[in-house]
């Protein structure tokens, strides 16, 4: 008779352990074990011959280099980020906030691709009604695209043979269910084990499934890691609730890169594709106005122009605040450290704001430049120059490092305009010269913000924010 046993499963690292704790013993994570109900029964050993040529290992020289079969989503921001298109027999998971635009990107791809695959869509959220409604306002529509409102797993599994598709979308997977589980839908339980037979079912029959995952308070998909382990491709739909742009982000990617991002408009008729990122990101940029500057970062293969803006004001109080969105918190208060100890700007004492325009999220130190004369802007109220752009990292020695990719930076930043560029010094060789963009080195943080806002090395002139 089978029997139940009950293991407890980390949401953040999951890895399992028998007893409950507050601490994961393994990543060290505080109140993230989750109650696993695990049925086991008993069962005699399988006698496997050895002559079964289905277990025979192969060798590495004997398998075939062909590559991966990929088609065309029929949306350019998607094959981007997907590592040039969707891959036959590949199982990939979306997941985002309430709202951001999961279904609607979905089934705008069903639209584009219905024409030439048999795609079934499966929702377990809404009515098929509702998704005819939705597919009206999109101008969706095609012979070869089934809707399937269901939550039953088995009867899912069974329409996925009855129609077989080339591609399945199942909105979403915290809905979906399976009756030989002792759990309710939406469970660590339900979601692993019903994860696990759409993998199966994926590899056996060679489909592409898309399967819509909710995220917590936390923004991290709902349900145990090994969801994530599971997948071939996990995207991130991120953007802001007030603002119509949304990024479309890989982390993880088992046939392609996990730098690439996609860049989309919320419009009345569906998401619309961004192709000149770095123009959107800078429109509405004011001008000649101090505590902003621009710098190129790498998001994988693409350059992006993103705006920093920094606000630096007196706090007589002398409990300064600090806030960053859009930059990693401790690398905007490392930059503010070495602007007071390198750079000579007392602002320590200061309320310091920091903000990346445009919902971007900046990892790359390529930008700590421009945040640096964006904060140094604001404390002199001097701009910067509405035709700069900076490129570089900063060390802790207020000296500027070289990035990569710097002439590919350098070529968008000349096609947008901008006629000057802040470079370090030691990229200056391998710097090619662009015609009409001007090339400003520089070695460090004293000699950057001299240069740009006229501030000498040695001096340490009054402020609008000293007494």
């Amino acid at each position: 008779m089978a029997k139940e046993r009950t293991i407890y499963v980390c949401s953040e690292c999951g890895s399992e352990t028998p007893n409950w704790a507050g601490k994961c013993p393994a990543c060290g994570s505080w109140n993230t074990l989750k109650e696993l109900k695990i049925t086991a029964g008993r069962t005699k050993n399988r006698q496997v011959s050895s002559s079964d040529p289905e277990i025979r290992p192969k060798r590495i020289a004997d398998l075939s280099l062909a590559e991966e079969l990929r088609f065309m989503t029929g949306i350019p921001e998607l094959d981007r980020v997907l590592g040039g298109g969707a891959v036959n027999g590949s199982l990939n998971l979306i997941g985002g906030a309430p709202g951001i635009g999961k279904s609607t990107l979905l089934l705008q791809m069903c639209g584009a691709v219905a024409s030439n695959s048999v795609v079934l869509y499966i929702t377990g959220e809404e009515s098929e009604r509702q998704i005819r409604l939705r597919a009206d306002r999109l101008h969706v529509s095609g012979d070869q695209l089934y809707v399937f409102a269901e939550t039953d797993l088995d009867r899912i599994v069974t329409a996925i043979e009855t129609v077989s598709p080339d591609i399945v979308i199942i909105d979403s997977i915290q809905t979906a269910s399976d009756n030989s589980v002792q759990s309710t839908p939406g469970s660590m339980t339900q979601i692993r084990e019903c994860t696990m037979r759409i993998m199966r079912l994926t590899k056996e029959k060679g489909l592409t499934v898309f399967l819509i995952g909710h995220i917590t308070k936390d923004g991290t998909i709902a349900g145990p890691k090994i969801l994530e382990h599971m997948v071939d491709c996990v995207l991130y739909f991120e953007g802001e609730q007030d603002t119509s742009f949304r990024i479309l982000r890989a982390v993880k990617n088992r046939y392609g890169s996990t730098n690439e991002i996609g860049v989309f408009e919320m419009e009345a008729n569906g998401l619309r594709c961004v192709d000149n990122p770095s123009e959107m990101l800078l429109s509405g940029r004011p001008e000649h106005a101090s505590g902003t500057c621009v710098t190129c970062v790498m998001e994988g293969t693409r350059p992006i122009l993103a705006e920093i803006q920094a606000l630096v004001t007196a706090n007589p109080r002398n409990n300064a605040s600090r806030r960053s969105n859009g930059i990693d918190y401790n690398r905007s208060a490392m930059l503010l450290a070495v602007l007071e100890k390198r750079g000579g700007l007392p602002v320590a004492n200061c309320d310091t704001y920091i903000n990346v325009v445009g919902g971007l999220y900046l990892e790359e130190p390529a930008a700590d430049l421009a945040t640096m004369l964006s904060l140094a802007s604001s404390y002199l109220d001097r701009p910067v120059g509405d035709d700069l752009a900076a490129i570089g990292e900063i060390g802790l020695s207020g000296e500027l490092r070289q990035v990569s990719a710097l002439n590919q930076r350098l070529s968008e930043i000349a096609r947008l305009g901008f006629k000057r560029c802040m470079i370090p010094a030691g990229g200056r060789e391998r710097a090619e010269q662009i015609p009409g963009l001007q090339l400003i080195p520089v070695k460090n943080v004293r000699q950057a913000i001299s240069v740009v806002l006229g501030k000498g090395e040695r001096q340490v002139e009054k402020s609008p924010h000293q007494v």
